[in-house]
């Protein structure tokens, strides 16, 4: 039995366990739903809390222990890594809290019993955080097959069809790369959700995968995942496909009234049905009827998005609709919602487990040629990245021992382990730092940080610089390598060509933050050579391509999903690519040649390819033609400035900015480039062959996964 201990008057209070990418979402969703109060988040980095304590204005702690004794929250949403959850959802259930759990809610069907069993003991609400079944369309689905409007149904099919980005650029120290089975922890609670609260406990018949893909020091992953189940006499096929292709996540119901088709990404929900007009009409009335229920759909849709400022987009909806239901429980003290009971999740990670033994044994993980301990005398900071996985390559290659800097003890490079030493260390901590420099002649920073706010961006990108700096300072390097972006330069006009003379301008303040960080970045360690003697040099890469990389890559243009794509510009201008193999020689180059120090080099190829030649040599060599539209960068700009205007006057968010139109217009590289001093001073010598700079950028790339 559950106990409520609340008054309608009194806020129900919520704290995050964590502090990742998905904790905004669910802080999101508190904040939505009435009578609920977000009061705190907790998460062993103090950065991590620290941040989305300051954009949500509430505490913030490093110790869950602290937390639960301040006794401050009522329920936590634990959004920590999947093998967490388990001893964390008990800790906080038996300290007298509530919990909802992100997907997977555990590794086992098991371990998810033995949650709620704790839960019903203690008298708490514990919640399974599927929240794709809490979209609002997903609940009409359901009233109109449970009202008999589907009629009988005989089979369904649920779909995930959405590209994993990871699989084939990484970062391959992800939890769900580090075993085959994860992805399937990870994403399938998504699909057997449905089938589990629509049918009821699933019968797993048959798996089948496909399209594998190799991970680097490591063995290959299956991108397609195939599971033929049943409950009753309902024929169950769930389909994962995580290769380049077109976005479907749909549910879609075969009966013998209708055939239902839910896409619970967008929030849509169709139902094709028989008529009983004439021969000539039926066809006629059939489609204009699914047309009209398409335009409602994107009526709907589109109003709701827009008076909300996309803060009801259909994800953002699915969390709203998770959080109100758990709430809803805990006020009220009646049962959970079946979508997201204990016992519900339970009968998805059974049938998740019976899947799971039906895979093919996995193939024994790369060993290196030798048990020798790495003896590093080179420190990646970036090493796990798609730039910094072939530097680490190339520097083993050419007899070096290299520490990467990385948040697991596992990376993409298992197989040269004997060469590559993966170090932790918090990049705030200058006592960390001081110990990852230890034996080491040459430092790269290739670190990068994605930030909203200009304040932000000083403290997670320039003050961490500066202090990834003076850590090798101290330690007497011999090398220090920033990797900066040519997205700081102006590129906007077509008549400048960009020299590493030109500089960035003394007023970045209408620049991206980006650009604006790094440009930044740059200004700070010039002044600590200038002044202090760094033995620094700056490399900024062009658009890098090559085996690793990302199909939609954002430094072409604005991208709607793997078939479409809107360039910065008209696209018929040469871009600066260069590929990834030719950015790790300029940056081994740069340690090895004294003329480097105090220089800055932009490494950019060879002037060879338009954005629409690029997409045209897709087409001819993989048979895919995406749909390429010329982006208007004036209408790209005034709509950044409306949705501005909005965020700051109507949301009140502080500390954004709105970059100009010629920052804008740099998007697009207008200007073109004079790579001569990366070849004068450095030797360095990019791909010049048309042919084979096509044969590794796009077919050695696996851009499209299969």
């Amino acid at each position: 039995m559950i106990m409520n201990t609340f008054s309608d008057d009194r806020p129900i209070r919520a704290a995050l366990l964590g502090a990742g990418y998905i904790a905004d979402w669910h802080a999101a969703a508190i904040l939505a739903t009435p009578g609920v109060e977000l009061v705190a988040v907790c998460d062993q980095s103090r950065a991590a809390a620290d941040a989305l304590a300051q954009t949500y204005g509430i505490a913030a702690y490093t110790d869950l222990d602290k937390l639960l004794s301040a006794k401050v929250a009522d329920a936590i949403h634990i959004v920590t890594p999947p093998g967490t959850h388990r001893a964390l959802a008990e800790t906080c259930l038996t300290s007298g809290h509530h919990v909802l759990v992100e997907k997977p809610v555990a590794l086992s069907g098991a371990e998810t019993a033995e949650i709620q069993q704790i839960a019903t003991e203690a008298g708490r609400v514990f919640a399974a955080g599927h929240n794709f079944m809490g979209t609002p369309g997903y609940q009409r689905l359901k009233t109109r097959l449970e009202a008999g409007e589907i009629g009988r149904v005989a089979s369904a099919e649920i779909n995930w069809n959405f590209p994993m980005m990871p699989l084939r650029s990484g970062p391959y120290g992800l939890w769900l790369l580090r075993d085959p089975q994860n992805m399937l922890l990870e994403l399938g609670p998504h699909l057997f959700a449905f089938a589990v609260d629509l049918f009821g406990p699933l019968a797993i018949e048959h798996l089948s995968l496909s399209k594998p893909v190799d991970i680097p020091g490591d063995t290959t992953r299956p991108q397609g995942w195939r599971i033929l189940a049943s409950a009753g006499d309902v024929s169950i096929t769930l389909n994962l496909s995580l290769v380049e292709t077109m976005d479907d996540r749909s549910v879609i119901l075969h009966g013998s009234t209708a055939t239902a088709r839910y896409d619970y990404a967008h929030d849509v929900l169709t139902v094709d049905a028989e008529n009983a007009a004439d021969i000539v009409a039926n066809p006629f009335l059939r489609q204009m009827g699914l047309a009209g229920q398409h335009l409602r759909e994107g009526v709907v849709n589109g109003t709701r998005q827009l008076i909300s400022l996309n803060r009801k987009s259909p994800y953002g909806l699915s969390f709203a609709g998770l959080s109100g239901a758990f709430y809803s429980a805990i006020r009220s003290g009646r049962p959970l919602d079946a979508r997201f009971h204990g016992d519900n999740a339970t009968l998805v990670m059974q049938a998740i487990d019976a899947a799971i033994a039906k895979m093919p044994k996995p193939a024994k993980k790369p060993k290196p040629a030798s048990r020798a301990k790495p003896k590093p005398s080179v420190l990646i900071i970036g090493g796990t990245g798609f730039i910094g996985r072939d530097l680490t390559r190339a520097w083993v290659a050419k007899g070096r021992d290299v520490r990467v800097l990385s948040r697991g003890t596992s990376g993409p490079f298992d197989d040269i382990a004997d060469h590559v030493e993966l170090f932790g260390a918090n990049l705030r901590d200058s006592d960390q730092l001081a110990e990852a420099m230890e034996g080491i002649e040459i430092v790269y920073h290739l670190g990068k940080s994605m930030d909203a706010t200009w304040d932000a961006a000083l403290k997670n990108d320039v003050a961490i610089t500066e202090t990834i700096a003076q850590a090798a300072q101290a330690a007497g390097v011999k090398r220090f390598i920033y990797t900066g972006t040519i997205a700081s330069y102006d590129m906007s006009d077509p008549n400048v060509t960009i020299r590493e003379s030109q500089g960035f301008g003394d007023d970045m303040e209408d620049r991206n933050i980006y650009a604006r960080s790094k440009a930044e970045c740059e200004a700070r360690l010039l002044e600590m050579h200038r002044k202090h003697g760094l033995p620094l040099v700056i490399a900024r890469p062009g658009i890098v391509l090559g085996k690793g990389g990302p199909l939609q890559h954002w430094g072409i243009g604005r991208w709607h999903g793997a078939g479409a794509v809107r360039i910065w510009g008209k696209g018929k201008h040469i871009l600066p690519f260069v590929l990834n193999e030719d950015i790790a020689e300029g940056l081994i180059l740069m340690a090895e040649n004294d003329d480097a120090l105090g220089q800055s080099f932009n490494l950019v190829g060879e002037p060879m390819f338009s954005a629409t030649d690029y997409f045209d040599a897709i087409h001819a060599r993989l048979g895919a033609r995406i749909k390429v539209k010329p982006g208007n960068l004036t209408a790209f700009y005034a709509s950044a400035s409306v949705k501005y205007f909005l965020k700051k006057q109507v949301l009140r968010r502080g500390g954004l900015s709105n970059p100009s139109l010629a920052d804008w217009k740099s998007r697009a590289h207008f200007s073109p480039f004079d790579n001569s001093l990366p070849k004068k001073v450095l030797g360095w010598e990019p791909e010049r062959r048309r042919d084979i700079f096509l044969t590794k950028a796009i077919d050695e790339a696996n851009l499209l996964g299969f």
